[in-house]
């Protein structure tokens, strides 16, 4: 049985370094500084190495910092 990758939940669904950073307003310098401080930590593709963020963690970021509650990623 195959699974229809369409109808796959959007729970796991994860954005590139490029994809967060424009969600986020911030460049993709600024995410690879919080990823290597720990504060944003991004997952790694399997083979090629890149950041990977989970969309729902970028997005709940996001309302932090739209929301001005405290220091989001200092």
């Amino acid at each position: 049985m195959s699974v229809d990758m369409a109808k796959r939940p959007r729970g796991n669904e994860l954005v590139t370094i490029k994809g967060a950073a424009e969600i986020l307003r911030v460049s993709d310098q600024t995410l690879r500084r919080w990823d290597k401080s720990g504060k944003l930590r991004a997952r790694r593709h399997p083979m090629n190495g890149y950041r990977l963020y989970p969309l729902k963690m970028v997005q709940d970021l996001k309302r932090r910092i739209d929301s001005g509650s405290g220091a989001a990623a200092r």
